[in-house]
């Protein structure tokens, strides 16, 4: 009878393809994946020209349209408009008051005509007034029951699977990774850990001032109706200056909002990263970019082209597009 001694040598072999797995398996055998994985073995390949310290690897993400979707409006736009329903008892004026009115008769013609103004006033209302506790309870509760107007689902499974792959990825080899996004902080830390794994420290978004009081006699901190970082376009390298102190060695987003972000990190000494995902799956998701309302991609992906970033076509690129689907054979473009 073979000993577990002598066996162990050929159990050792049976195992090579699992500690060998594929760490991007939603992702097809394209450019993108080849680019991300030589990336991530020169700079932690100890010895490597291009290895970077462990405290220097920090890898920034946009959100929206980067790890989860963003159509067919912003998910935390569709947060306030069911905020303003959730209130409208307690505002009884609104319903004669634009834009709500608009929100509470779901018209979509007088909300378009109110323009940003419009949506600054929904935002106002959904967003302040509130301690960033409170803020963020709402938010997670409007998670539990709220669902995709296309797919039906909860909002936390609209997630890209080859996302978040990539994620835990480099987590694996000794990234810190961070969300660096338009939207409200607080509305993003209330599912960032739990659905991506990035905790609350290291989510950066557009803030409102906060005021430190005490309401019968306990402490909170009340959000203002008043924005003092709109974390967007030339605010996002701004914010990964201030709140983490260093240059990230690798970025990813998906529209001119992330411009400023990916030419701050390629401005950088040593190997970097920079990339793009490209909505290019109308089957899937949906597919746009120089002339959408919603996440355009026009100067960014000019500048893609010229300076090597990487661009992901999701069409051709993505087996999975949310974990809830069957991996698929690629569309051929």
């Amino acid at each position: 009878m073979t000993s577990l001694r002598s066996a162990l040598p050929l159990l050792l072999l049976l195992n090579l393809p699992v500690l060998a797995a594929d760490p991007l398996p939603s992702w097809s055998e394209g450019p993108s994946k080849k680019q991300i994985i030589e990336f991530v073995q020169a700079v932690t390949v100890e010895g490597s020209k291009d290895y970077v310290n462990p405290a220097e690897r920090i890898a920034v993400f946009d959100n929206d349209g980067t790890l989860w979707t963003e159509q067919p409006a912003y998910f935390e736009v569709l947060f306030a408009f069911d905020e303003v329903k959730r209130l409208a008892p307690r505002h009884p004026e609104w319903k004669t008051t634009q834009p709500f009115q608009a929100v509470l008769e779901n018209d979509h013609q007088a909300l378009a005509r109110s323009g940003m103004d419009g949506l600054l006033k929904i935002i106002g209302v959904t967003h302040t007034g509130v301690s960033t506790e409170a803020f963020i309870d709402n938010a997670k509760n409007w998670l539990k029951q709220a669902r995709h107007p296309k797919t039906g689902k909860p909002f936390e499974q609209m997630i890209y699977q080859p996302m978040l792959e990539m994620l835990d990825y480099l987590r694996s080899q000794q990234f810190k990774t961070y969300i660096v996004s338009g939207g409200d902080t607080a509305f993003m830390r209330a599912f960032a850990e739990e659905v991506y794994g990035v905790p609350p420290e290291q989510v950066i978004g557009s803030n409102f001032v906060t005021r430190f009081q005490l309401k019968d006699g306990q402490p909170q901190v009340l959000r203002t109706a008043s924005l003092v970082h709109n974390d967007d376009g030339p605010g996002k390298p701004e914010s990964i200056d201030s709140v983490i102190g260093r240059r990230p060695i690798l970025a990813f987003g998906n529209s001119d909002g992330d411009l400023q972000m990916l030419q701050w990190t390629a401005a950088g000494q040593g190997k970097r990263l920079m990339g793009l995902v490209h909505h290019t799956d109308a089957r899937r998701e949906w597919a746009y970019d120089r002339n959408s309302q919603v996440g355009r991609l026009d100067k960014a992906l000019d500048l893609a082209k010229t300076q090597n970033w990487t661009v992901v076509d999701m069409a051709s690129e993505w087996r999975r597009i949310y974990p809830f689907e069957p991996a698929v054979q690629p569309q051929v473009q």
